[in-house]
């Protein structure tokens, strides 16, 4: 009985040792939706490392949320999705659409930056919405169509890039994906309130993710890789569950939040480098492993109340005349 006893207390030892929760976007262990540790500065870095954003913009002086949530540990450094409010509304977008096709070595994104699968919040967030306590974000959403043609089958850049602020990539509900970062170099999925499927507008009235939100990881099934979009360096971002549902973490991944395995691909499963979505920061993207296309989506300004900025001159959210945005293509930093 004591053998039995010393054995129990040993795997209770071990199993506890391998399943204890991460601490901060550089640790080991599991990681709790209820204490996600906080990404943002001083997460944000010149070059590549695991669990950072190599991040083109070095400073940050915009908007985006007023107010620290309830939701946010602050002193622990954590933030928990479950409590976390979000916008409200349910609005539905007929005319949103997103397609890839293929033509010789180039995949062809066409989509128009509406949810194609899922309705949005009411923006601008209204003054007697609970959210607007804590993010006053007074832009719209409009349709912005877009084709991109990214590589068919990708290859690595003599180094990697730096991500820039706007759109980083495309997600296959036909919206934006930014980095991780808001305006102020925060954790845009912890302090931005967002609607239920993890989108807001930015100022110049583009619709747009920072992680792939839990309305498409939820349909992901357990066991297998699960293509949820497409960076603008051609490679694909998945969303990756075991058989208990379980995501990997940061550690699991390069300094890209990558890594090369078999997944569906072009019609196949081969062994191929694919960024991977988790639920911490940087979510998505720590850095392109390949080379970005040129983009004109988002701006990543510094003016604005949600997302990462709008147009530089700060056009007027939801219509009227706005110069085009930079291209937000990596490349060298400001």
């Amino acid at each position: 009985m004591r053998l039995l006893a010393l054995a129990a207390a040993v795997l209770a030892l071990f199993v506890g040792a391998t399943t204890h929760a991460a601490r901060t976007v550089t640790s080991t262990g599991t990681i709790n939706p209820a204490a996600i540790p906080l990404g943002g500065k001083p997460y944000v870095g010149a070059t590549p490392r695991v669990g950072y954003i190599d991040s083109c913009q070095t400073s940050f002086n915009g908007g985006g949320a007023a107010v620290a949530g309830p939701w946010i540990n602050t002193k622990d450094g954590t933030w928990d999705e479950a409590t976390k409010i979000a916008v409200s509304g349910a609005v539905k977008w007929s005319s949103a659409s997103f397609s890839a096709t293929t033509t010789g070595d180039s995949r062809v994104l066409t989509f128009n930056d509406l949810p194609t699968n899922h309705t949005t919040g009411v923006f601008p967030i209204a003054s007697s919405d609970a959210a607007y306590a804590y993010d006053k974000n007074p832009n719209h959403i409009a349709a912005h169509q877009t084709t991109w043609k990214i590589a068919l089958n990708p290859t690595p850049a003599s180094k990697p890039a730096c991500l820039p602020m706007g759109a980083i990539g495309v997600l296959t509900d036909g919206v934006y994906l930014y980095n991780g970062l808001d305006a102020a170099g925060r954790d845009a999925a912890a302090y931005e309130v967002l609607d239920s499927c993890g989108g807001h507008p930015d100022e110049s009235s583009s619709y747009h993710h920072h992680d792939v939100p839990p309305c498409l990881v939820s349909k992901a099934p357990n066991g297998t890789a699960t293509l949820v979009g497409y960076a603008l360096d051609g490679y694909g971002i998945y969303v990756v569950k075991d058989s208990a549902g379980n995501m990997p973490s940061n550690t699991d991944l390069d300094a890209c939040h990558g890594t090369t395995s078999a997944v569906p691909w072009n019609g196949k499963e081969q062994s191929v480098y694919h960024y991977v979505a988790t639920l911490e920061y940087p979510y998505t993207l720590g850095c392109y492993h390949g080379t970005p296309i040129s983009a004109s989506a988002g701006s990543g300004g510094t003016k604005g109340g949600g997302g990462q900025g709008g147009p530089p001159t700060g056009g007027p959210p939801g219509g009227g005349s706005k110069p085009p945005p930079p291209p937000p293509g990596g490349g060298p930093r400001p």
